[in-house]
């Protein structure tokens, strides 16, 4: 049986306009992937951490000095942080003084902060619960979230706490 044989194939001539459609195939693919990467980060991105990083400087100082009378006080605050199911949170914070003795007539202000996107902040409403306790109930996704803990009294923030919770 005989082999069937192909003539071989003369090479194509390159032109300039062959050429030219491979320059412009290959810049429109360039193109189109920047379009789309510059979307994607436009749309995901939530903001910035600090507005201005000249203010947070000049604020460290004053900041520093009310972590140093936070810690004179000798508050002993603790958090529980409970999934009762699904994405429901309670967080029950309960503040004692130095001496051991609860403190309940303080302004609480709550926050479960995601540490990458500000959109999915989630303001925690603690109402007291009498006895230096206080419960917020919100609704938050699992993963990684700051808690933010603040008390106040007299318009002077007391005590403040911020900590890093992994969420089932």
């Amino acid at each position: 049986m005989g082999r069937a044989t192909t003539a071989p194939r003369a090479p194509r001539e390159l032109t300039g306009r062959a050429v030219l459609l491979m320059l412009l195939a290959f810049f429109g693919v360039v193109i189109v992937v920047n379009v789309i990467m510059a979307r994607y980060a436009v749309t995901t991105f939530a903001g910035v951490e600090t507005e201005s990083s000249y203010k947070a400087g000049l604020a460290f100082a004053g900041e520093h000095q009310a972590a140093e009378r936070q810690a004179a006080r000798h508050w002993n605050v603790s958090v529980q942080l409970q999934s009762p199911g699904g994405q429901a949170r309670e967080v029950v914070v309960r503040v004692l003084d130095a001496a051991g003795k609860p403190l309940s007539e303080l302004l609480p202000d709550g926050e479960l902060s995601h540490p990458t996107d500000s959109r999915r902040d989630v303001a925690l409403d603690l109402q007291p619960l009498g006895d230096g306790r206080y419960r917020a109930r919100a609704v938050a996704g699992p993963g990684q979230w700051d808690l933010v803990i603040d008390f106040a009294q007299g318009g002077e923030r007391m005590f403040r706490s911020k900590n890093r919770v992994q969420l089932p």
